[in-house]
Order: structure tokens, then C-alpha cells, then sequence
């Protein structure tokens, strides 16, 4: 039997510490849904060195998770909703907007609005990332203090980060990497904005196999963490809440 830390599992409270340490884990969904391993790092902690990590060893969509209670106080949409309400007056739109059962993974995609801070230049350079993802972290922060930031005072849109709008439950309503991560950082007491990235197989093209990713994070000492695992642990972080 796995030896526990405050009733979380040894695995749980190993990624927990490497979060509240700044630190990358490895975080898997589920098999039968996406069943992919992302990248997942506090957004507050990520540095151009660790946008350019997780580029090149990842290789998916660099994205930021942000907690929903601060989505819906920036006022950040959910991009299907955008561009249903745009199909309206454009009528290319109406078949190609985000439907329900479009998705083989999941009822509907996180998807917000691809946003740059206004310091960037291009906002697409790691350095530029970078600081759009740290001020994403930053303003999550202020939006729970109570504060009410005016979000396009510092960012704009269209840019090269993707945001991502968690579900009001978390991973009571959906099982995505959103949610997994935002759940873990409510664990883990730190913000509740991560930035996720998916591995891709430089050889196939596709998702990397949960295989290999658990080999690559032991190659690395990253912790692995999978779905289950975090659903447990946020319901125990619940019942204590």
C-alpha cells in the first residue's frame, strides 16, 4: 500500500510539493477520453526556458487552465459561445461552429479567447509567452482577492496564448486536463491558473503513449499523475474544505 501524507496518496503529495515549489508534473486524463499526458506547471512559475521545454519535449498547444470563479469575473467567454454568437451575422460560421457531439473526447471543448499581454512585442517568443502567462497567473490572483480587473486593460486578443475556462464543478462535471489541473492546484493552495501542454510522439505524430510518457518522467524525475488520482484527492480536499 502507497504510504499517504495528510490522507493523500505518496504519488498526490509528491506533485503536490513539486507545484508549490514552481516545479513541472506530468498529468494523464483518462483512458477512453483524451488519454493524454500534458506538461503542467503553475503559471505564476513558468519561465522562457520552461515555454521552450515544453515546445520541444511536449510539442502540443501551450495553454493556460484558469480557475472558473476568475474566469467569470474577467469576463473571459468560452470561444464556441464567441463565435456562435458571430455566426449570427456571418453565415460561413453556422456549420462550423462548435456543436454538441462534435467532440469524440468530451461534451464540449474549455476553449476561451487567444489572448497577449500588452507589454509582449510579437507575444509568440518564449520570453514574450512567458510574461503573458505569468500576468494571466497574476490577474487569476487578483480577480479571487476580490479585486475586479479590467482584463483588457492588460491583455489583448487575438494573441498566442490559449486560455482555458475550467467548469464551474471542476472534475464533477468534466475530466479534462482543464479541470485536473485546477483541481490540483486547489490541493495544492497555490493559484488556480496552470499552464498545460500536450506530448506529442515526434515518431507517430500523435499523442504520446501513457507508456512512454511515465518513462520519460522518470528519465526526468517528473512526477506522473493520473486522472483518478487527482478526482480522490480533490474529493478528500472537499470534504476538508
Amino acid at each position: 500500500m502507497s504510504a499517504v501524507t495528510n490522507g493523500y496518496s505518496e504519488n498526490i503529495s509528491k506533485a503536490i510539493e513539486a507545484l508549490q515549489n514552481g516545479r513541472m508534473i506530468l498529468l494523464f486524463d483518462l483512458e477512453g477520453r483524451e488519454a493524454e499526458t500534458d506538461f503542467t506547471i503553475p503559471a505564476k512559475s513558468v519561465t522562457p526556458a520552461d515555454v521552450k521545454w515544453m515546445r520541444k519535449d511536449a510539442g502540443g498547444l501551450i495553454c493556460v487552465a484558469l480557475d472558473p470563479q476568475a474566469s467569470e469575473k474577467l469576463g473571459l467567454p468560452f470561444m464556441a459561445d464567441v463565435l456562435r454568437d458571430a455566426s449570427q451575422s456571418t453565415d460561413s460560421l453556422n456549420n462550423i461552429v462548435e456543436k454538441g457531439g462534435d467532440l469524440k473526447y468530451d461534451s464540449r471543448s474549455s476553449f476561451s479567447i487567444w489572448v497577449n499581454h500588452r507589454d509582449t512585442r510579437t507575444g509568440i517568443p518564449d520570453n514574450d509567452r512567458a510574461l503573458t502567462i505569468n500576468k494571466l497567473g497574476e490577474i487569476v490572483d487578483r480577480a479571487l482577492d476580490g479585486e475586479i480587473p479590467d482584463f483588457g486593460k492588460e491583455f489583448r486578443t487575438p494573441g498566442h496564448v490559449a486560455t482555458l475556462r475550467a467548469a464551474r464543478t471542476l472534475v464533477h462535471e468534466r475530466m479534462g486536463q482543464t479541470e485536473l489541473s485546477i483541481a490540483l492546484a486547489k490541493i495544492a493552495g497555490i493559484t488556480p491558473a496552470m499552464v498545460v501542454c500536450e506530448m506529442l510522439d515526434d515518431n507517430t505524430g500523435r499523442a504520446l503513449s501513457k507508456e512512454d510518457a511515465i518513462k520519460y518522467g522518470k528519465n526526468q524525475d517528473l512526477v506522473f499523475v493520473e486522472g483518478g488520482e487527482v478526482v480522490k484527492a480533490y474529493d478528500l480536499w472537499l470534504s476538508r474544505a
